[in-house]
Parts: structure tokens; sequence; C-alpha cells
């Protein structure tokens, strides 16, 4: 081999996870405050410093030690399903049995059912790395989160006391059972029965699709959290009941006893994410007890699915974060050609190809979407901290609050940052030219993975409706949009001064006046055609995505130029590549805003004038 070349090794080598640590302390300590944060919450006390900063360190130690090396194992092995029986990938296991030993999965969840009492952003913070290492095997806890405030929040005391112990330790599991195979986003076509006993308990008899996490060999029990309709329920989603089945009958002092007739009739060949079990669950008369109210079961089921939409946003990140780092190691390894400037590196055989205008845009995009997203999400943390901390203080008002705050932001999170998500994926594959195809050096995985995330805990065109028509329109008529532009105008009044700012708060408060003027139009528009609704769910949603992310590039900023003003705690080259990050946002993925106010402001018509026949090729 001639020399200077780069060797096979030295150039095709999978991503290597590493926490992001630093842009992760930054804003939690620079940007949104979190210590102060921490010490208004009631769960707050014991979040000290010191006490997040070991968190953090462990959990690193966990993702890069433990998980990311089962990542492309367990991809290439998937699970097998053998006569009813899921087994996961060689070492899921003793990583799981690790995770639990640790005390992970009770993190933040209530000291008298076992747990550690901690704020719920400590889990956010914890599952964002563990995700990122390995989105397959994060599934697995993840779903048994969402099972676990649900019966929190809706099931009697004396059923919390007997699932939330060993769900707490993580002994046992959690899934959430919705999807129906005649019937996915549309819940008020379940057909799963719950034909009541003597007892008080229920018979649930159905079938339930595309369930996360349905069965594996992990925990001796898996509880499901299931929608099903009693016998005199009214049609349609007013009609759906809520109910605990576990896979084993749950005994009082927290054993498990006979088996509970759910049986897993099959798991999916998937494109991704091929490492966490999909299962078909057969409810075949299994005994279940009802929580929340009859009939109100989708309601309490939204305690369910909020968390699991903060958390599927969180995987936008994830993705974009791994193959960012994936991506940028291969671009300064291997070399391609020399630079349109000139030569770069002359004493080798071709210039890396960091060092190409186009690799830098994709590289910089990818930076972009997973530091900005991480922003975003570590700001909704904070509303979903002081949302637990009502319902821990009992405070129903607080709750309500907090929770129409964080429910804007939540469908502009999940399907704007799952969209950005899948786009970095591809972005790092592309980096890698024909060797990010090739599946062993790790790139194609990640956007196969990433795929699913637009598309779970509804769809991205879901996530559009839910935000113009249902947070937007119906229930706030405007004012949630005025809200969170009132917060971005607060922010540019106080920057407005600063030279170094004024090109960010210039643009800034241009967005903030424009999303309002589109709401507003929007909403009188609806008035004479409905469709303009479903017609500009997505390009207003993707506008609010960009226009949030903005907003806190344009924050993250202003911590950089001041640290460096100041001297920040680390090296000014971090603050630098900060504030040249941002510009690189509003100067190039920002302008995609445009793009979609002329989506938002045309008719319909063009979108509906077809006729369904006529969508045929012939």
């Amino acid at each position: 081999m001639p020399a200077n070349r780069p060797t096979p090794n030295e150039v095709y080598t999978m991503p290597t996870y590493k926490a992001p640590l630093r842009d992760m302390r930054f804003l939690m300590n620079e940007v949104f405050d979190y210590p102060k944060h921490y010490s208004t919450l009631s769960n707050g006390a014991d979040a000290t410093p010191d006490m997040v900063e070991a968190i953090l360190g462990e959990a690193a130690k966990l993702c890069e030690e433990v998980l990311a090396p089962l990542n492309q194992s367990g991809d290439l092995e998937g699970c097998h399903f053998d006569n009813g029986k899921v087994t996961t990938p060689k070492g899921f296991k003793d990583a799981y049995d690790q995770y639990v030993a640790g005390g992970w999965q009770g993190l933040s969840h209530p000291v008298e059912y076992g747990g550690q009492g901690l704020p719920m952003t400590l889990g956010l913070f914890k599952s964002e790395m563990m995700g990122t290492a390995n989105w397959s095997f994060t599934m697995y806890p993840g779903l048994s989160l969402g099972a676990m405030n649900t019966i929190m929040q809706h099931a009697t005391p004396e059923q919390n006391a007997i699932y939330m112990p060993p769900l707490t330790e993580g002994r046992w599991t959690g899934t959430m059972c919705l999807t129906e195979p005649q019937c996915g986003t549309d819940l008020g076509q379940v057909k799963t029965k719950a034909e009541p006993n003597a007892d008080g308990s229920y018979r649930i008899t159905g079938t339930k699709i595309f369930i996360s996490a349905g069965d594996h060999d992990l925990a001796e029990n898996i509880i499901h959290i299931v929608l099903a309709r009693l016998p005199d329920a009214p049609a349609g989603t007013r009609g759906i009941s809520l109910f605990i089945v576990p896979k084993f009958k749950a005994l009082a002092d927290g054993t498990i006893g006979a088996f509970n007739n759910v049986n897993c009739g099959s798991i999916e060949h998937k494109m991704g994410i091929r490492a966490s079990a999909t299962c078909v669950i057969n409810f075949d008369e299994a005994e279940g007890y009802l929580i929340a109210e009859p009939n109100k079961g989708l309601e309490a089921m939204f305690t369910f699915m909020n968390t699991a939409r903060i958390g599927t946003a969180i995987q936008g990140v994830c993705h974009a974060e791994l193959a960012y780092q994936g991506a940028l190691a291969y671009a300064k390894e291997r070399r391609s050609m020399r630079s349109v400037s000139g030569k770069k590196e002359p004493e080798k055989v071709a210039d890396a190809l960091i060092y190409h205008g186009d690799v830098r845009r994709m590289l910089l995009t990818q930076k972009a979407i997973a530091e900005g997203g991480r922003a975003m999400v570590y700001f909704a943390g904070q509303y979903a901290d002081h949302m637990t901390n009502a319902v821990i203080e009992e405070d129903e008002k607080k709750y309500h609050h907090w929770d129409d705050k964080l429910g804007f932001l939540t469908p502009i999170l999940k399907g704007f940052l799952t969209e950005l998500g899948l786009e970095a994926a591809n972005l790092g594959m592309q980096v890698f030219g024909g060797h990010g195809y090739i599946k062993e050096h790790g790139m194609e995985q990640i956007v196969r993975d990433a795929r699913i995330s637009t598309l779970y805990e509804g769809t991205t065109g879901i996530q559009a409706l839910d935000l113009l028509g249902r947070k937007t329109l119906i229930m706030t008529r405007g004012k949630a949009v005025r809200d969170f532009t009132g917060i971005i105008l607060s922010f540019c009044k106080d920057h407005a001064l600063n030279s170094k700012m004024r090109p960010f708060v210039w643009q800034l408060s241009k967005l903030a006046a424009q999303w309002n003027m589109l709401t507003v139009r929007t909403m009188l528009t609806a008035r004479k055609d409905r469709e303009i609704v479903a017609a500009a769910a997505y390009d207003f949603m993707m506008y609010s995505g960009y226009a949030t992310m903005a907003y806190f590039w344009a924050v993250q900023a202003a911590v950089a130029f001041e640290k460096l003003e100041k001297g920040g705690a680390e090296t000014p080259e971090f603050y630098t590549a900060k504030i040249q990050t941002a510009e690189f946002y509003f100067d190039r993925l920002l302008p995609r805003a445009k793009g979609h106010v002329a989506g938002i402001v045309a008719s319909p018509k063009s979108l509906m004038q077809m006729s369904n026949d006529d969508f045929a090729m012939m």
C-alpha cells in the first residue's frame, strides 16, 4: 500500500459513542440553570450539583461501555421468536441486569416504591445517553416508564402498592397496548373487549399489534396497559376504558402467580430497531383491572402518550448525535481530492473530507440539529418537572398550567425533531459516501433505526394536526402561540442593545410576529374553509419547529458571547463553536421556514381538487 494512504481499519470504523457531557452541562448549568430549577421543586433537594454530576458520569459509563457495544450486534442478530417465546440478542439480558442493579429504572420515581425520588429530567438526561448508545435496548425500560407514570397517576393505592415496586426496581417491565389490526391512530375503532367478573376484575379479549417490548426475556413479568371496551360502552373514543393486564398474575407480596393468558403471537420483521421486540399480543380472556374512570381510558392514556412523545422527540436528538459523531470522525480520517481553495494537507495523498464545503454543510447541519434539538428538549423538560411536581403536591391547578405549556411544545418536539433527526441520520450516511451504504460501517443502521421515529406515537401528520388544529386553534384560539412568542420577544427585548446579538434578535422578532400573523390568518380562513387546517398543518408545524429552534440557538449564542466576554469555565473554543453553529443555523437552515410559509398560506384547492379516481396511473 502506498505511503500516507490510510488503511481500511483507519477509515472504515463503526461510529463510537461518546456521551456529549460538555454540551449537556452547558445547557443544564449555563443556559437553563438547572441547579436553581431543582431548588424550586419539592423533589429537587437531593439533586445537588455533585449528585447530578455523579449520575451523569455513571450513566455515561454504562452507555459507552455496556450499551453502545451491543448496538450493531443486536441489530445484526435481532430478536428470536420460537413457539410464543421471545429472546433478545446476545448480551441484552446481562446489560439489562446491570441496568437494574444500578437502580436506573427508579431514578425519578418515588422513594415509597423503591425509587430515588429525583426530578424527572434526570431520567430524561439518562434516557438521551442510553438512546444514543443503543435505541433498541432503551425501548425496553423506556416503555416501562410510561406504564409506571400512568399507573401512578390513575390507579388505586392498592394497585400502586402491587405494581409500582417491581416496576420501579426493573424486575417487571411495562408496555402500552393501543393499536389493533384495523386501527392505528383512530382509536375509536378499538374492538378489544373487557367483560366484568364477579370479583371486580375483567376478562380482556382481543389482539393488539405493534407492541414494543411486548414480550422478551429480560424481566420476570410484563405489565400491559390496555385499551378495551366495556359491554355497555358508547361507540367511538368516548367508550374506551383502560386496564392493567399482567402477563403473569401479580400477587400481593410482589411475586408472580399463574400465567394470565397473554400470548405473543409473533414478532415483526422490521426495517430498523431490530433488537427491540415488536409483538402481536393476544389477550385470551386475560384477567385485567380497571384504572381511571370507565369510558375515560383515552384521557388517562394520554399520560402515557405524552411521556412517549417526549421520549420519541429525544430519539430525533439521539440519532442526530450518533450520526454526527460517526460522520465527524470519518470526515477527519477519510481523504479524497483537494479543497477547492488549495491543498490543506500537502503531505497527504489528498485532503480530508472535512475541508470540503459540502461535507462541512452536512456536518454543521447535523451539529445544529443535535445541539438545537437537545436545547429544545431540555427546556421542555423543566415544564415536565413542574408538572410532575404538581402531581406530588396534589395541586391540580398547577398541574394543568404546566401540562398546557408542555402540551403545546410536545407535537413540535415529536414531529419536528424526528423529521430532522432522520435528516441528520441520512446526512451521516451521505458523508460516508458508498461506504455509508455498507452494513458493517454502522451508518445505514442509524438511518433504519431513525425511520420509525416519524411514525410511532402519532405520525408527523398527526402531530401537525394536533399542534395546529387542537393545541393552537381549538383549545387556545392562538393563545398558545402568543404565550410562547411572548417568551421569544422578551428575550429579544433583553438583548436588543447587544450589537453581537442584533442579527439574531432582528430575525427572531420578525419570526415571532410572523408566527402570530400566520396563526390568526389560518384561524380566520378556517371559518370559511375547514380544509385549510389539514392542508396547512404540516407546514405550520415545521415552521413552528424552525422558529422554536432558532430561539434556542439564539439563547445559546447569547450565553456563549457572555462567557467569552467574562471568561467561561472552559476553553473559549467551545463557546466560539456555539456561536458559529448558531450563525450557520440562522444563515442556512432557518431560511427553510420561508418555504413553509408559502405552504401555510396556500389555498387547499390544489390539494383537494383531484378526484380519488384520478390518482390512479393507467
